[in-house]
């Protein structure tokens, strides 16, 4: 079984930062893709930043400049650094993880979502 298990969600007043880490356990044969979504009441989900096992990052835009996604590959972490803090950041945020597991001899990718962190940002 693999598990994402999520933490760093807190309360924060605007302007604030807040570290997001997201450990991937379990029987992995290697991870590709890491990615942070985030989910505000009323809302879609969206993506906020993604990175390759390369380390090549993308960001919303709405992110930019302000959160910077990492990975540690020995650990099979990913973290979401998130500074200058806004209300309108205030979401569930949910890792998700592109893991390859091997069944029969095999390799196959699947995609894991973590259970979500809370992020309040005060003004």
């Amino acid at each position: 079984q693999v598990q994402l298990v999520e933490s760093g969600g807190d309360l924060v007043q605007a302007g604030g930062s807040l570290r997001l880490s997201c450990a991937a356990s379990g029987s992995i044969f290697s991870v590709n893709g890491m990615d942070w979504y985030r989910q505000a009441p009323g809302s879609q989900r969206e993506l906020v930043a993604a990175i390759t096992n390369s380390g090549r990052t993308k960001y919303a835009d709405s992110v930019k400049g302000r959160f910077t996604i990492s990975r540690d590959n020995a650990k099979n972490t990913v973290y979401l650094q998130m500074n200058s803090l806004k209300p309108e950041d205030t979401a569930v945020y949910y890792c998700n993880a592109a893991i390859v597991i091997v069944r029969g001899g095999s390799p196959y990718e699947y995609s894991y979502w973590g259970q979500g962190t809370q992020v309040t940002v005060s003004s």
